[in-house]
């Protein structure tokens, strides 16, 4: 065991799930794991590899965010749990409790595991989604001190999921008396390098733009994070002190997809001969919205800067998100070094 202490990160096969063990690894840390199936592990373990070497210094539990089994012995013996596990869908689902009951009965049963074992913090990841003023509202600019309102619109299923696991979580804190404290990563659109073909949906914004199945550039943007600085934070709001009882919104500069586009021209060469130059006109996007339910869902987007600030994640903690040229390339790179695009 590592004097550092021992760390769980649950959904180690995920994409910031992967990264937070490699960045705790890195540090000295002992980590533990959780994945669906232990089926999982050799290829997690290959992932991580081309990374990190984990040494003795990781393990692999199985737990699954629906069921109680496994959570008591992965926690058992903790200092910290990061909860990255969560369901994400970038696809509506008719029914959104697909997406939303598994996203807070499974931080229930994590972070209720973590209290029983007397860990001394929890970090979750959250979301921006759960820090939105809404997407049909006007342009604004959002931090931690903003819940999204689920009663004053519909929101997707992705957006109630992580505003309700979220709540749940800090509820289920709350009334535990205080002994394990608890912090949130909110992060907003995660890109940056993939560890394998098993990728997270967050990242075929690139994908599509480099694969070429995205015909043009429509007026779509967001901020953009990289996920190494995503685990960084969550590392950061597990051991600083202040971080306790804390939001953190983990987000980068503001970019249209027209940006992202450009920089993978500029940096790719040939790599990014498929990327599309031509705009896509806001009305053509309504149109086709009112036949796919997944377009019709960014629509009321067309066209607003919904910016997100992580001032406070930079003041408090001392993070600092990298370049979003960076994170674009490097995610580019490593979708063309796997055979992805």
């Amino acid at each position: 065991m590592s004097d550092k202490g021992t760390v769980l990160v649950t959904g180690g096969s995920g994409f910031i799930g992967g990264w937070c063990v490699i960045g705790l690894l890195q540090q000295g840390y002992t980590v533990r794991t959780t994945v669906r199936s232990l089926d999982k592990e050799a290829a997690v373990r290959a992932a991580l590899g081309t990374v990190v070497d984990p040494k003795d210094q990781l393990s692999f539990y199985a737990a699954d965010l629906t069921a109680d089994a496994g959570w008591d012995a992965a926690v058992d013996g903790c200092d910290y749990v990061l909860h990255v596990a969560s369901p994400l869908g970038v696809s509506e689902p008719k029914d959104p409790n697909v997406l939303i009951v598994p996203a807070r009965e499974g931080a229930k049963r994590a972070i209720s595991a973590a209290i029983k074992a007397g860990v001394k913090r929890v970090v979750q990841t959250s979301s921006v989604a759960a820090t939105s003023k809404g997407i049909g509202t006007p342009d604004s600019v959002s931090d931690e001190t903003v819940w999204t309102d689920l009663k004053a619109r519909k929101e997707s299923a992705y957006t109630q999921s992580k505003t309700i696991a979220e709540r749940a979580a800090w509820d289920l804190i709350a009334a535990s008396g205080g002994k394990t404290s608890f912090a949130t990563v909110n992060p907003a659109l995660v890109l940056g390098p993939v560890l394998s073909k098993d990728f997270s949906e967050s990242v075929q914004v690139v994908e599509r733009l480099l694969s070429g199945r995205v015909p043009g550039l429509p007026r779509l943007g967001f901020n953009i994070v990289d996920v190494r600085d995503v685990a960084d934070l969550h590392i950061r709001a597990m051991t600083t002190p202040e971080a306790a009882g804390q939001r953190f919104v983990a987000a980068g500069h503001f970019a249209w997809m027209a940006d992202v586009a450009q920089v993978l021209r500029a940096q790719l060469g040939e790599g990014a001969a498929k990327v599309p130059t031509n705009k896509v006109p806001d009305l053509v996007l309504r149109l086709a919205g009112l036949f796919d339910k997944d377009l019709a869902s960014v629509v009321p987007s067309l066209g607003h800067k919904h910016d997100f600030s992580s001032a406070k994640a930079q003041a408090t903690l001392g993070w600092k998100p990298r370049p979003m040229a960076e994170t674009v390339t490097d995610c580019g790179r490593s979708l063309i070094a796997i055979g992805a695009v």
